[in-house]
Formats: structure tokens, C-alpha cells, sequence
């Protein structure tokens, strides 16, 4: 019987004159998961009841090792997303594959293999690298999820492999700002012209209601009727209508001259209409962003961390301050998940939302104007 193991040049420490830590590591993780594999093996044939010999448990091995593995069934179910355009999920699956794949150090994983103990050891491994509970988590959910639907059909038999480790959700660190500080970044004099309109972009997010980064850059000029802008927000696919104010109505018309007259989009951000290559743009737009964002953080000097994100909690945290109803509110940022939220939707008006957003705006076109005068009266 062979373990299959190899060791390549680069899995030798030269300095120590043996093998590295890390493949040392991932071998013996190897061979206990071979080993448990042949308790499992042993203890199904003692079940039978039958006499048996070394040759059938090989056997078994063996034809364990020939089955349907883990990985082959998430590439398989991340071509299947894709070809159906779920670009979103299907990443989500390539980051856990590619992170568990990482982890077990061989190309494939038979399904076999997928144990309590392998999964647990996996969680401490992630946690080795400083990985944070949440990430941990949503690893754990995704690859619960392809597990959970092997099973569903009929390839495994269910063994609750994910038992033992965490799957919630931890509250995660204050993501939004002052208004004082959005005031701040709004009145902020940027020399470079894409910083600039990174900047602009967050303070559109801000005054639509925190309309996220994914949404903004596939606005198109279509979605603008009447001074109103409508479109449908791609987490939830829950249609939404914005009233434009006068700060949002300012920066579309600043970037309009941006786009080409043939773009159907609103802002000069995504060129491709193809559903993977946008997607792909995207991604790399939303990296850009957040690292233009993390510019902008130390322009401010006060510590402030803004993220992609930032903008939606900021919003929702100012309209609470400000009095304006949880139910309100959940309706204005587009959740569906709260109670409470379900119950209004179906009634509410959406000028008690753009009524309610009028006042976010024109209480950061107050402090602007508040900001500029006095700059003047230094001069």
C-alpha cells in the first residue's frame, strides 16, 4: 500500500538538513487521515460479520481512493454557477475550495477523507494563520453547503462532518463615522483626480441611502427617471427607488462626461456588458476602491478606517441619531431579513424614505457650506 506521499525539492529545509515544518505538518496529517480511513474499513467489515484478510481491507482502501472526491464536486458546482451567472457564489466557493485545497496539500480529497477530526483540524489551522472567526465561519458554511448537497444526491451518506466547529456569525468591529467626518471628506481638497472620485463615490453611497459599491458602479443611465433613480439591489434583487438631491445630482453630471456616449453605464467604472466580465471588472474595481478608500483614511488624519462599506453603516447610524425609525431605515438600505422591515414594506411610501434621506444630505450640505465660509473668512 502506498500513501501517495512525494517530497519534492522545495519541501526540504536545507538549513535543518531535513523536511520543512510545513510539509511535515501536512504529511502527517495524511498519514492519520489514511489511518483513520482503515479503523473506518475495519470496523465496516467486523459490522458484517464475515471473516476477512488483510486483502479485503486493502481492497477497500484502494476502491476508496478510485471514488468521487470533494474538490472534483466543488469544481464541479463552481462551472455550474458560473455557466448560470452566479459569479458571486461561485467565488465564494473558489476562495473555500482553494483555502481548503491549501490546508490538506494534495490534489484531491476523497469524500472519505472529509472527517469530524479533518475538519476540526482544518479550523485550527485557519486559526493558526490569524484568520478571524467570521472568515473561519463563512469557510465552514460554504463547504457545509457543497457537502450537504453531495449528500442530497445520494453520492455520501450524511456524517456531519461540520459538527464540531463554528459556524456563526461574531458582531464585527463599528464600521461607520461621524457625520462629522463624512462632512469632513466631503469638503476635502484632493489634488488627484481618482482619489477624487473615490471620494465622490462614498459621499454618493452616503446621500442614496448607502447604496452599495456593487450596485453604484452597475447603475446605468436608464435607471434615472424623473429625478428619481430606480434599480434593484443585487444582494437581496429587491427593487429600490432613490430620490436625487442636489450633492448626488453634482457628481453624476461631474463623471457624466466620463463615459462614453455608447456606455449604458452611469458612472466610467465598468466598460463590459458580458455577465463574467463584468463581474470580473467589478472585483477588481472593488479592490481599487478600497485601497483609494484606505488613502483617503489618512488624509483624514484621525484614525477614521473607511472601507467599501463604510458608507451604508454610516448612513443607517446617522438616521437612527436622528430619530428616524428602525423600520424606516431598513426600508431605505433595502433589508428583507428583519420582521419588522416585512411588515412595512408592503405599505410604506417611499417619500417617507426619501424624506427621511433629505435630511442626511442637507445636513452635510449645511456643514460643507459651514466649512467653506469659514476657510473664506481666514483668507
Amino acid at each position: 500500500m502506498s500513501t501517495g506521499i512525494r517530497v519534492l525539492p522545495g519541501d526540504w529545509d536545507v538549513e535543518k538538513d531535513t523536511l520543512s515544518d510545513r510539509r511535515m505538518v501536512s504529511m502527517r496529517r495524511q498519514i492519520l487521515s489514511g489511518e483513520e480511513r482503515l479503523r473506518d474499513i475495519v470496523r465496516s467489515l467486523e459490522r458484517e460479520g464475515k471473516s476477512y484478510t488483510v486483502d479485503h481491507i486493502v481492497q477497500r482502501f484502494h476502491a476508496k481512493d478510485k471514488e468521487f472526491s470533494f474538490f472534483d464536486f466543488m469544481r464541479k458546482e463552481i462551472r455550474f454557477l458560473t455557466k448560470n451567472g452566479k459569479f458571486s457564489t461561485a467565488h465564494n466557493y473558489r476562495s473555500a475550495l482553494n483555502s481548503l485545497s491549501s490546508f490538506w496539500g494534495k490534489d484531491e480529497l476523497p469524500f472519505s477523507a472529509l472527517t469530524a477530526r479533518l475538519v476540526e483540524e482544518y479550523g485550527v489551522w485557519l486559526s493558526g494563520r490569524g484568520i478571524s472567526r467570521n472568515t473561519l465561519s463563512f469557510y465552514m458554511r460554504v463547504l457545509r453547503a457543497v457537502y450537504n448537497k453531495a449528500v442530497r444526491e445520494g453520492l455520501i451518506k450524511q456524517a456531519y462532518p461540520f459538527r464540531n466547529v463554528y459556524t456563526g456569525v461574531d458582531r464585527t468591529r463599528k464600521r461607520a463615522v461621524a457625520e462629522s467626518t463624512v462632512s469632513r471628506l466631503s469638503g476635502l481638497k484632493i489634488p488627484s483626480s481618482s482619489l477624487a472620485m473615490v471620494r465622490d463615490l462614498f459621499i454618493f453611497s452616503y446621500c442614496t441611502r448607502g447604496m452599495a459599491f456593487v450596485d453604484i458602479v452597475r447603475l446605468r443611465k436608464r435607471d434615472i427617471q424623473g429625478g428619481t433613480i430606480h434599480y434593484v439591489r443585487s444582494k437581496t434583487k429587491q427593487p429600490l427607488a432613490v430620490r436625487l438631491e442636489d450633492i448626488t445630482k453634482k457628481i453624476i453630471e461631474r463623471y457624466s462626461s466620463n463615459t462614453k456616449d455608447a456606455s449604458a453605464y452611469l458612472f466610467p467604472i465598468l466598460t463590459a456588458e458580458n455577465p463574467e466580465t463584468s463581474y470580473r471588472q467589478y472585483q477588481t474595481a472593488l479592490r481599487r476602491y478600497n485601497r483609494q478608500l484606505a488613502r483617503l483614511s489618512a488624509m483624514l488624519d484621525d484614525g477614521t478606517r473607511l472601507s467599501s462599506y463604510t458608507a451604508r453603516h454610516s448612513w443607517a447610524t446617522v438616521a437612527r441619531d436622528h430619530d428616524i425609525p428602525l423600520y424606516v431605515i431598513s426600508a431605505g438600505m433595502g433589508h428583507t431579513s428583519e420582521k419588522t422591515t416585512r411588515i412595512y414594506l408592503s405599505t410604506l411610501e417611499n417619500t417617507v424614505i426619501d424624506d427621511a434621506n433629505r435630511k442626511i444630505v442637507e445636513r452635510l450640505k449645511t456643514s460643507v457650506s459651514t466649512q467653506e465660509t469659514a476657510i473664506t473668512s481666514q483668507r
